[in-house]
């Protein structure tokens, strides 16, 4: 596993083009509102508030990219879904995502995070059409499955798999924020992807 020396908050951009430099390998993350995915960033890296939690969904409203170790960026982008903000920021999100995400030279991969108790929406289904369709690689994260038995996880793993059309659920990295399940691999496919 990646041993964390220092992280460090670099910039917060709604273009893709005023990227920090210098520039390095980019590892994204993205999810509906509220999937957890600032929890994620932050039990990734030990770090209690890197990336702000709230409990009132769309608290990330910027790309925010954070250098690890100088080596890689690892990039926040705004969640999607039923934040309570108006029509015109949700666009404003969709335009600067969709044009980091094809204008990023230096995008490794996006992780989509899929809350494991809520299960794919259909903007989840969306999402990765639309990633399959640019050509953007990804690699999907089952998030909070602390919060449901093993069972009822083996049982969402199938639904995932089906609904986003997957292999099988090797495909799909299981992790919890709080339990820590899934970190260790996590980490072995960032440091697969950025070296």
């Amino acid at each position: 596993m990646l041993k964390i020396k220092k992280v460090t908050f670099v910039k917060s951009i709604m273009n893709w083009r005023d990227g920090p430099r210098p520039k390095l390998p980019e590892v994204a993350f993205v999810g509906r509102s509220n999937v957890g995915k600032s929890s994620l960033i932050n039990t990734l890296i030990n770090m209690k508030n890197l990336a702000r939690t709230s409990k009132r969904p769309g608290k990330t409203r910027t790309l925010n990219f954070f250098s690890v170790n100088e080596m890689f960026y690892l990039v926040d982008l705004p969640g999607y879904g039923f934040a309570k903000t108006s029509k015109k920021e949700q666009l404003a999100w969709q335009e600067a995502i969709e044009g980091y995400l094809l204008g990023s030279e230096h995008l490794r991969i996006l992780y989509v995070l899929i809350d494991c108790k809520v299960g794919v929406k259909n903007n989840d289904v969306q999402l990765v059409e639309w990633l399959r369709f640019k050509s953007v690689p990804f690699q999907i994260i089952a998030t909070k499955i602390d919060r449901i038995s093993k069972s009822a996880r083996a049982m969402q793993a199938i639904k995932i798999v089906k609904m986003l059309e997957l292999a099988d659920k090797s495909d799909i990295i299981f992790f919890s924020a709080k339990t820590r399940v899934g970190k260790g691999a996590l980490w072995g496919d960032i440091s697969r992807r950025v070296k």
